[in-house]
């Protein structure tokens, strides 16, 4: 640990440098916590010439588990780190510049392609081992009961023998929380780095619970919605479902990095009460799995209920339609059948009203009687004809 210090610092070290180091710290886990406040944005302090510290949310110093400096710059934070060869440096960053991630890297041998994942966000949720450097990427979760959305956070951590960097991306999780217990508790401290490791993701994993819990009531309305017809369910299931997919992206790998942090209790020798707290948030992490897909497979049963409710609606809608134009085409048939019977006779009595003087009825003494006859036959005729074909 002192040769590392007593070296220049180098933008990056080969793997013989990274690998020789030998890591004295175990693996521990802090006592459940409460879910993580809503984070604060830190005010911005003055910057160093070489670096901007506004991207620094905290940096201190920890020895046997109590904090011995507060470092203003990241400059400083080396100086103090190598002036107290048994502390530990606990380093927060919000959305750090390039340059102060490659100033980190420099110091404290990080590896190449761990810094180039920390300064992308989207990553997927993972665990890696550089050396004796752990680097860890979280998806954090936090419901807002505004808009009924779930909004998510990335969080990247180094951990390494004597130091802890974290990197956040998004508002997602307030980690200010996790250092103030893990200062109020200095046993869990002193552990070294693999405690606050352990502390981030219990954090991590309780500001979960909250999240299920809103996503719960959305489901629970949804369905109400659902039988109740209303027009802008679909897409607020779908919306929802979105939601889900990433949920389950951020806590389906958690359970396989988690076991394997469990996997290496016999390798690193890990206390039998520690193991205890790990498998606790591996619990919670399984269990928050499940529920989230639960939802899924909840959500795509709504998804089709609805899908049938709306095809059943528009049938009945089409039957409905069907029915009136059908009782609409009866209307018409009975009043053309009626038009046509009437038309009959005004056609006879038009053509016997037309005043000429040669027409062969006019001197027949039985005209006027042939002529009612012809409009009650012709009237007659008609009738039977329409009845026979149900149109009247």
């Amino acid at each position: 640990m002192a040769d590392r210090r007593a070296r220049p610092a180098s933008k990056s070290a080969g793997p013989a440098a990274r690998g020789g180091r030998k890591s004295g710290w175990r693996r521990a886990l802090p006592p459940p916590s409460t879910p993580p406040a809503e984070p604060t944005t830190p005010s911005p302090e003055p910057a160093a010439p070489a670096e901007r510290a506004a991207s620094v949310v905290e940096a201190a110093l920890y020895q046997d588990g109590v904090r011995v400096a507060s470092p203003a710059t990241l400059a400083d934070t080396y100086r103090e780190l190598r002036e107290a060869p048994a502390g530990m440096a606990w380093i927060g960053l919000a959305r750090p510049t390039e340059g102060e991630l490659l100033s980190l890297a420099a110091e404290f041998d990080l590896h190449p392609l761990a810094v180039e994942d920390a300064m992308e966000a989207h990553q997927r949720p993972k665990l890696e081992r550089y050396g004796d450097t752990l680097f860890v990427v979280l998806r954090a979760a936090r419901y807002l009961d505004a808009s009924e959305e779930v909004d998510f956070g990335e969080l990247h951590v180094f951990v390494g023998p004597d130091f802890v960097i974290t990197v956040r991306h998004g508002a997602a999780p307030d980690l200010s929380a996790v250092r103030r217990r893990m200062e109020e508790t200095p046993e869990l401290l002193k552990l070294g780095p693999e405690a606050v490791l352990y502390a981030i993701l219990d954090a991590v994993v309780d500001g979960y619970a909250p999240v299920v819990a809103g996503v719960q009531n959305d489901v629970d309305e949804i369905e109400t919605e659902v039988f109740r017809g209303d027009p802008e369910v679909s897409r607020r299931i779908y919306e929802l479902s979105r939601e889900m997919v990433e949920f389950q992206r951020a806590t389906r790998p958690l359970v396989g990095m988690l076991h394997g942090l469990m996997a290496g209790f016999t390798k690193y020798e890990t206390d039998e009460e520690l193991q205890r707290y790990l498998r606790d948030v591996a619990d919670h992490v399984t269990h928050t799995s499940e529920r989230v897909d639960v939802f899924r497979q909840a959500l795509a049963d709504i998804l089709t209920v609805n899908a049938t409710l709306v095809t059943q609606q528009q049938n009945a809608e089409m039957r409905a339609l069907a029915e009136a134009g059908f009782e609409q085409n009866e209307e018409i048939k009975k009043i053309s059948s009626w038009a046509a019977i009437l038309f009959a006779p005004t056609l006879v009595g038009t053509i016997y009203g037309m005043n000429f003087e040669n027409m062969p009825e006019l001197g027949w003494s039985f005209g006027y009687p042939f002529a009612i006859g012809l409009m009650g036959v012709v009237c007659v005729s008609l009738y039977v004809i329409f009845k026979r074909r149900d149109w009247l």
